[in-house]
C-alpha cells in the first residue's frame, strides 16, 4: 500500500501564497515521477504540474493555467513533493491531490493518490 500524504492547503486572499507538501514513500515500484491535480467543485480532476523521474533534477511539466505562478520541486530523497503556489486566483479553488506516476505499460502515469488538500482562493 503505498501512503501519500498532503499538507499546507488552507485559505488565502488572491494574489497571495501557498506551498503545498506530500510525504510519499522513498521507494514505490515503477515509479517514473511524481504529480499534482487538483479537482473543483462541479468539475473533473486536472493535471495541474508533474515532475518526472530523470537524473538528479527531473523534467517538470506544468498546466497552461498555472505557468509562471507554480513550482514543483522535490527532495533530493524523493521522500517529499512541493508544490509552490504564488499570485492565486479564485479559479486555483480546489482539492489539491498528489499521485505518484508509475510505468503501466508504456504511459507513465498516476498510479497512486492522496488524500487531497482543499485550497480555497477568495477575492
Amino acid at each position: 500500500q503505498v501512503q501519500l500524504v498532503e499538507s499546507g492547503g488552507g485559505s488565502v486572499q488572491a494574489g497571495g501564497s501557498l506551498k503545498l507538501s506530500c510525504a510519499a514513500p522513498r521507494y514505490i515500484f515503477k515509479r517514473c515521477g511524481m504529480g499534482w491535480y487538483r479537482q473543483a467543485p462541479g468539475k473533473e480532476r486536472e493535471l495541474v504540474s508533474t515532475i518526472t523521474s530523470n537524473g538528479t533534477n527531473g523534467t517538470t511539466s506544468y498546466a497552461d493555467s498555472v505557468k509562471g505562478r507554480f513550482t514543483i520541486s522535490q527532495d533530493n530523497a524523493k521522500n517529499w513533493l512541493y508544490l509552490q503556489m504564488n499570485s492565486l486566483k479564485t479559479d486555483d479553488t480546489a482539492v489539491y491531490y498528489c499521485a505518484a506516476l508509475i510505468w503501466i505499460g508504456l504511459d507513465c502515469t498516476a498510479g497512486y493518490w492522496g488524500q487531497g488538500t482543499q485550497v480555497n482562493v477568495s477575492s
